[in-house]
């Protein structure tokens, strides 16, 4: 049996007995949470008061801003995330059957695991990946530009400027570089794998920031009503109307040399008003829920209500509306990042790396692989993050949330 008449089987046969012990695990959770995030906030402060500037935190990682609101992103995705999923299997296992009948949905996951572990330890990898490369090839950063990608051959006066086989003047393809070479010799596929991590901080980070606020406000704001309704609604309006695009060129104008946290920080502030009113419409219908009223009969406190009882049930809206908007905050990046107008500090972008063939007098003779095959990276990320989104609306049902593990 499946659809709603399975999901409402599932929710009648909770454990409610089980429920506190949720509770707990849920407490317990955050405990931990705060502990790591006590942690980081104590190695900043040692990093930003205790160690001289200008020296790196520790000898191989010189950490930057970005980095400590990286890794707190991480923590916040390993908590709340992850923890829950690993913490209820039965609730994971039935979010994994519903998945998985829609294959799409299923590819779209896998690559987008594949690119969350690529911006995790790609840059890690980036060093001894690029050592092999000197090693294997003499002319790397130089000799080897414009090597072609594996399949595809390119003509050369002089065969000693080719990394793989020469056959007849036409320079091969060679698994050294399986994705060319850009104009200066640098390894493709080694420069994607660095703009990965840019794409996985944005997606992250602005996340971390428009989870809460849009949660916190949407639910507060249907569940008081009356004036604390009016005034966030108002303040969503006004914020609407400023767009975080038009914030961001203003302070591009006045800092020309604006930081990547800069950029994610303008996004993550006030690109979150429509998600706020999704999850304002979904509260104001939660509200009128039986178990709500029951809560309420029982004494719960309204932040008992809130907490316990809607913000649950408004989370998959939550997800779904972020997983929809990442591709577009990575579009945005790359796209003010091939006009030159992005951040000083992302020249791993993919934007920079397309706009480094593009705008190149050999462009699209010998250079179409740079710009081609980040292009690919490109459409393949927002493509999986636009339809896992879609796939997440018809999954994420909140009347199996209490479903134990």
């Amino acid at each position: 049996m499946s659809g709603p008449a399975a999901r409402a089987t599932d929710v009648e046969s909770v454990d409610w007995d089980s429920l506190d012990g949720s509770r707990r695990l849920a407490s317990r959770r955050t405990k931990a949470f705060l502990g790591v995030v006590g942690l980081l906030v104590a190695a900043f402060l040692y990093d930003h008061l205790v160690v001289p500037s200008g020296e790196p935190t520790v000898e191989w990682w010189d950490v930057t801003l970005l980095d400590w609101l990286f890794l707190l992103s991480l923590a916040v995705f390993a908590f709340y995330v992850v923890a829950p999923l690993v913490q209820k299997p039965r609730l994971a296992r039935y979010y994994w059957d519903q998945l998985r009948t829609d294959w799409l949905a299923t590819a779209s996951l896998a690559y987008i695991g594949l690119f969350f572990l690529a911006g995790l330890v790609g840059p890690v990898l980036a060093g001894p990946l690029r050592e092999y490369m000197v090693a294997h090839d003499p002319g790397y950063l130089g000799i080897s530009a414009k090597q072609p990608p594996v399949g595809f051959e390119r003509y050369v006066n002089n065969p000693s400027l080719c990394a793989g086989p020469v056959e007849g003047n036409m320079c091969q393809g060679t698994w050294l570089h399986p994705l060319g070479t850009t104009v200066a010799g640098k390894d493709v596929a080694l420069s994607i794998l660095r703009g990965s991590r840019m794409a996985l901080q944005i997606a992250l980070i602005t996340s971390m920031l428009v989870v809460p606020l849009a949660t916190v406000v949407g639910t507060v704001a249907a569940h008081y009503g009356g004036r604390v309704d009016e005034v966030l609604m108002r303040y969503v309006d006004v914020q609407q109307a400023v767009p975080a695009f038009f914030v961001y060129l203003v302070a591009r104008a006045l800092y020309s040399d604006v930081e990547l946290v800069l950029l994610i920080l303008i996004f993550g502030l006030l690109n979150w008003g429509g998600i706020a009113r999704l999850v304002r419409s979904d509260t104001l219908q939660t509200s009128e829920a039986q178990f709500v009223q029951a809560a309420r009969a029982a004494g719960s406190s309204r932040l008992q209500v809130v907490r316990r009882h809607l913000v649950p049930n408004v989370s998959s809206t939550v997800v779904t509306a972020v997983t929809l908007q990442i591709p577009t905050l990575i579009i945005i990046e790359t796209t003010l990042s091939f006009l030159k107008l992005g951040p000083i500090s992302a020249y791993d972008s993919w934007g920079y790396l397309i706009r480094g063939a593009m705008h190149n007098p050999s462009f699209p003779t010998f250079l179409w692989w740079q710009s081609g095959s980040t292009v690919v990276v490109l459409v393949l990320t927002t493509l999986s993050f636009n339809v896992l989104g879609d796939a997440l609306r018809d999954v994420l049902d909140p009347r199996v949330e209490g479903v134990s593990g």
